[in-house]
């Protein structure tokens, strides 16, 4: 299989869970695969990053942020 046709190559090294039952509600980050913490708002998600050397410019750019079960702002249980 070439790079270009991996389906790895264009995925965004960010993936934001979605939100879970707590009080409060929160969701898992993964990087490059990896659960690597908590978010409780887009806040944790961008310290998150930093922690790991990512730098994030743009919350609703797909190449940065893979958001699963809702956007930056979805933050409590539907």
């Amino acid at each position: 299989m070439t790079e270009s046709q991996s389906p790895h190559l264009n995925q965004p090294r960010i993936t934001v869970l979605p939100v879970e039952p707590g009080d409060p509600p929160f969701r898992l980050v993964e990087i490059d695969g990896e659960i690597t913490g908590v978010a409780f708002g887009m806040t944790d998600v961008v310290v998150l990053a930093t922690a790991a050397g990512i730098r994030i410019d743009d919350l609703d750019d797909p190449a940065s942020v893979r958001w699963v079960g809702g956007g930056k702002l979805t933050w409590k249980l539907h």
